[in-house]
């Protein structure tokens, strides 16, 4: 059975992390100290740090991390960073990991002026790789994680989200941030074609398999498990895949009533009734289904590769993934 912990899973590189967390923390200082203020809130809530471990893992895996390894893992933290910043406004959200988020602390203005910086600073840190294939890679991704967002809140407003655009949406919003991570960790150790495919397919499913369990945690999680509210999707009109396929399974009348519910903020019964309905129509045993898919897909992405403590880490990292809701 693979660790449940990521600090054992990430043993292999325990070193190239701390490096990775110094460099972090150098990144987010500022001469203005509202900035710094923000900055040590965020540092202080701790996170998983896995978009940068797949970096140095892929990195390793290719070759030997080095300082642009660490350089790459800093900016795609602060990427995922500022996406946080700014879906906490985004969805109104006043809780981030267990306690208020940047915008519950210092107001909305405040948090998307935070955010801005936060994506500024991982472009100003992008051009200290010197690459410009990473450059443009990095840039592409910074574009998609906005225009995900967006896609959602389009299909939201228009109540026509399906699973084919739905799986648009978490490719662009979060599985592309992990596909670049892996990318990027073999650009900067000079790997080969194939190498680098393989590594972005891993990303790709890891991070479909990531997003459709936090989906799960949503309709089935608790506020001291996920560390935000539950059912927040719901109550926001955002329709993800376990609500798709209940959808599926109703008359249209049915599912249009639901729907309508869903577009003028639906009432705690209704809440609960929707909830209910996802369950009853196996809306959670779909998505978790197409999670291991998702999961498999990305373990045998690894084939080409030879056994190494690197592989090993990645195998059980997406194991970890499936594990998260149990």
């Amino acid at each position: 059975m693979p660790p449940k912990d990521l600090n054992n899973i990430f043993a292999p590189i325990s070193t190239e992390l701390d490096l990775f967390q110094k460099e972090f923390r150098q990144v987010l200082y500022s001469e203005v100290e509202l900035i710094n203020q923000i900055g040590s809130y965020i540092l202080s809530g701790g996170g998983k740090y896995i978009r940068p471990a797949l970096v140095l893992l892929s990195a390793n895996l290719c070759g030997k991390s080095n300082e642009h390894s660490i350089i790459a893992a800093s900016v795609v933290e602060i990427l995922h960073t500022a996406t946080l910043v700014h879906d906490d406004i985004i969805d109104d959200s006043e809780v981030r990991r267990g306690r208020p988020s940047v915008k519950a602390i210092w107001s909305n203005k405040i948090a998307v002026l935070a955010g801005d910086f936060l994506f500024s600073r991982a472009l100003s840190n992008m051009l200290r790789l010197k690459d410009f294939t990473v450059l443009e890679l990095l840039s592409q991704t910074s574009e998609l994680l906005s225009s995900g967002e967006l896609l959602q809140l389009e299909k939201s407003l228009n109540n026509n989200m399906d699973e084919e655009i739905y799986y648009q949406v978490i490719w662009a919003k979060t599985a592309s941030l992990f596909a670049t991570a892996c990318q990027v960790g073999t650009l900067t150790v000079a790997a080969n074609e194939e190498q680098t495919k393989a590594l972005f397919d891993y990303g790709r499913c890891l991070g479909l398999a990531f997003q459709i369990e936090d989906d799960l945690f949503d309709c089935t999680g608790t506020s001291i498990h996920t560390g935000k509210p539950v059912a927040r999707d719901i109550k926001q009109n955002l329709v993800t895949l376990p609500l798709i396929h209940a959808l599926k399974t109703l008359a249209p009348e049915e599912r249009h009533r639901i729907r309508q519910q869903l577009k003028n903020r639906p009432s705690p019964e209704q809440i609960t009734a929707i909830t209910e309905l996802i369950i009853n129509t196996n809306g959670i045993t779909y998505a978790e289904n197409k999670c291991r898919e998702l999961i498999q897909q990305a373990v045998a992405a690894l084939a080409i590769f030879p056994d190494s403590q690197y592989k090993s880490a990645l195998i059980n990292l997406a194991n970890y993934t499936l594990m998260r809701n149990n």
